[in-house]
């Protein structure tokens, strides 16, 4: 009987060069890193390089620590001061949005913007976003509950069930997003049965799963006490009821046992723009 020999990681410097927030970059590497097994970048952030003696001192710190250089420069002088660079160091240096840019400019047939970190500009989108938060912070896990009608989306769900990280997310796309826990022996807010323009989502989860979520929870905090938290009927017993509920109110459910945050808030965001009223199940 053979056994297939382990295979150790391979890891790789990769260098992201930002005249913004690098933001935008850091998603888009991560994302492509995340197509390769056995692949850990280790990353090295240049975020607002928007003068030659910034570029200067990234380009020392990369000599240093050869790898991959990833750039969304918009500044020709700059830019061209990083590829030089970087062909003198014997380093692959990728203008990640190029590609994408060319396309639409021949598509479009307009020229391209110049202006450093235009994604990011204070207009009225930005301020959406922050208001957006603002909202998510002071409707969290139950507060302002007489104010839920101004909630584009309202998250119900027992105890740990990511409804606060989801809000959060959910909020930095603009979405006036609430939480509402479901807590046993305590009854739902009123507004919840008569709202009319947020959608509404229930999330569910396996009972395995949330107890040892909920253990990790109580061991952060140092509390080693048995209680009906974590006891397996009471939370079958939970979930069993969450289920009822959202059935009969006829709202949309969403299973989170194994989606991350960003895939829960996915799932709202295509019910919020062309869901339907009647229970989804997305396991």
């Amino acid at each position: 009987m053979t056994t297939n020999p382990t295979r150790f990681a391979t890891y790789f410097h990769v260098h992201l060069v930002s005249d913004s927030t690098g933001e935008t970059l850091n998603a888009m590497a991560r994302a492509v890193c995340a197509r390769f097994e056995n692949v850990l970048p280790i990353e090295h952030i240049y975020a607002l390089v928007r003068s030659p003696r910034q570029l200067e001192r990234a380009l020392t710190d990369i000599e240093a620590a050869p790898g991959v250089v990833i750039h969304t420069i918009v500044d020709d002088g700059l830019r061209a001061a990083l590829e030089d660079g970087c062909r003198k160091l014997d380093m692959a240096c990728i203008a990640a949005l190029d590609p994408l840019v060319s396309s639409l400019s021949r598509y479009l047939g307009a020229s391209l913007s110049r202006r450093v970190g235009v994604q990011h500009a204070l207009d009225n989108d930005y301020f959406n976003r922050m208001d957006a938060l603002n909202y998510a912070i002071g409707h969290d896990d139950g507060q302002g509950g007489q104010d839920l009608d101004q909630a584009d989306v309202v998250l119900v769900g027992v105890s740990r069930t990511s409804k606060t990280p989801t809000s959060i997310y959910l909020a930095h796309r603009g979405i006036r997003a609430a939480n509402v826990p479901l807590v046993p022996g305590r009854p739902i807010p009123e507004k919840l049965y008569t709202l009319r323009h947020a959608l509404i989502v229930g999330l569910s989860i396996s009972p395995d799963r949330l107890i040892q979520i909920r253990r990790n929870r109580l061991l952060s905090l140092k509390e080693n006490r048995e209680s009906t938290y974590i006891d397996i009927e009471a939370v079958r017993d939970e979930i069993v009821q969450a289920r009822r509920l959202y059935e009969r109110m006829g709202w949309p459910v969403i299973d989170v046992t194994r989606r991350s945050v960003e895939e829960t808030a996915a799932s709202v965001l295509n019910l919020l723009h062309g869901g339907h009223g009647s229970v989804e199940v997305m396991g």
